[in-house]
């Protein structure tokens, strides 16, 4: 019992993980790709595309990291006020709540004798009780503690790792429209990567998702661009 109670926690703490690393991954990918594509129709000189690109990873990372914090912190203020709810319910109106507790097991189809004797059993320990409410009622489990920050650091290094993906040519090469047309190769071909690998975890097919991904990539850098040349104009 114990091993598979450890079995489950791990697969959520590492489906957390592959949650933020999408989150981070897929706008660090898009964000300044698109940027970078912009500024390269409309300069030429590299080192200013590097200067702001670098900005914006900094700046996307940051606010990523900040948001993946803040719905860590509401999910578990939002886990905390239904806790104190439910144990409001539990000391001033028991009756209620055991009624709850056996409409539960009556759904399971359960007898009614055995129904009663889940619910004497339950309702003996005030915490496992509450806990089942949380759980079967409102279908909240416990948040881990850590999970804000953690959220935090994974969504922003994603952030940092895609956002260098595309910028990175334009450290090695000094004219921006050739260095853009290899940030363009790079940067899709990871994105169809990074779609093809999110798309067979969801159950999607994975070709299609990864192409999916690329052409929104391809579209944000291409109008990005476009809009560059049309204003340098």
């Amino acid at each position: 019992m114990q091993e598979t109670h450890l079995h489950h926690e791990d697969h959520l703490q590492s489906s957390d993980l592959l949650t933020d690393i999408v989150i981070g991954m897929s706008d660090g990918l898009t964000v300044p790709f698109a940027l970078a594509a912009g500024l390269s129709g409309a300069v030429d000189s590299t080192s200013i595309i590097i200067v702001a690109g670098i900005a914006e990873i900094a700046a996307g990372s940051i606010a990523m990291g900040l948001g993946g914090f803040l719905a860590g912190k509401t999910e578990q203020d939002h886990y905390n006020s239904e806790l104190k709810k439910e144990y409001w319910e539990v000391d001033h109106l028991p009756e209620k709540e055991k009624d709850e507790v056996r409409e539960f097991f009556e759904t399971l189809g359960l007898s009614k004798e055995v129904q009663d004797k889940a619910v004497t059993e339950l309702t003996k320990d005030k915490d496992r009780w509450v806990e089942f409410m949380m759980k079967y009622e409102l279908g909240l489990d416990k948040p881990d503690p850590k999970r804000a920050g953690r959220s935090a650091f994974n969504i922003g290094f994603s952030y940092i790792v895609g956002g260098l993906v595309p910028l990175s040519p334009y450290f090695f090469v000094s004219d921006s429209v050739e260095a853009l047309k290899i940030s363009v190769v790079i940067t899709l071909i990871c994105l169809f990567i990074f779609g093809f690998f999110k798309s067979k975890l969801t159950g999607v097919n994975p070709v299609t998702g990864g192409l999916k991904v690329m052409l929104i990539g391809a579209m944000a850098a291409a109008a990005a661009f476009g809009i560059a040349k049309l204003i340098e104009g």
